[in-house]
């Protein structure tokens, strides 16, 4: 369920803060929703799939601990960022 390479590229020059960054908070949300929305319709389909459930719970959690650092740091950021992904406060 990874991410293809065109797929992290476009992500990528998205919500990158400069030519060469690829680690910002804002990149990492956006690639975490990414993958989250990909299991996300995953699990539409494969509802007892328990070990991919998991794993996205752990993708969550770490998608909430970066908004967190997020919204800390640089709270206008922040609320671009949820504004862009549609996600919830």
């Amino acid at each position: 369920m990874a991410l293809l390479k065109t797929q992290k590229e476009k992500i990528m020059r998205q919500f990158r803060r400069g030519d060469l960054d690829t680690g910002s908070p804002e990149v990492q949300v956006a690639m975490l929703t990414a993958r989250i929305t990909m299991l996300t319709d995953h699990f539409k389909k494969n509802d007892k799939d328990q070990h991919s459930r998991m794993g996205m719970f752990k993708l969550v959690s770490q998608r909430r601990k970066l908004l967190n650092y997020l919204r800390k740091t640089d709270s206008n950021k922040y609320l671009k960022l949820i504004e862009e992904l549609s996600l919830r406060k």
